[in-house]
């Protein structure tokens, strides 16, 4: 009996971290390794509240910027030597969507993200987080704000 029981629990324990990466062993033939674990992707960019109102800023709390001619949500309308003031906000080629943020293609075939279809940018400007040197620059670029 104690033999049944010690059996039983290696093999309840060993079924556990499998069931756990949601593969409960049904639809595997054989010696199919199971599929890689999937990570929840986190937001690529967070909302602060400044003086000015709540305001996008990226990871590393530098301000986020939209463009007015970034009219349709596909794509960027900075390329080439307006990359060089206007930061694309990069994505991974393997991002995906999350929440309000979307990730759209550039012309050189790169990814971007954008805040509900705006891309996203920051500016060399800006020289520490919670700067938005930027935003005088001229009136086609605004800080990103989450009620946009």
């Amino acid at each position: 009996m104690f033999r049944f029981h010690i059996a039983a629990a290696v093999i309840a324990l060993s079924t556990v971290p499998a069931l756990a990466n949601g593969h409960g062993g049904g639809g595997h033939g054989g010696g199919e390794p199971a599929a890689p674990k999937v990570e929840a992707q986190a937001a690529p960019a967070k909302v602060i509240l400044t003086k000015q109102g709540p305001k996008l800023v990226d990871l590393k709390g530098m301000t986020l910027y939209t463009y007015e001619r970034d009219t349709t949500g596909k794509t960027s309308n900075c390329n080439g030597k307006c990359t060089e003031s206007w930061v694309p906000l990069a994505a991974t080629a393997e991002a995906r969507a999350v929440g309000d943020f979307t990730v759209i293609s550039r012309n050189d075939g790169s990814k971007m993200w954008a805040y509900r279809y705006r891309p996203l940018y920051t500016s060399p400007a800006d020289k520490a987080p919670g700067d938005a040197n930027g935003n005088a620059t001229t009136l086609q670029w605004r800080v990103a704000r989450p009620e946009e």
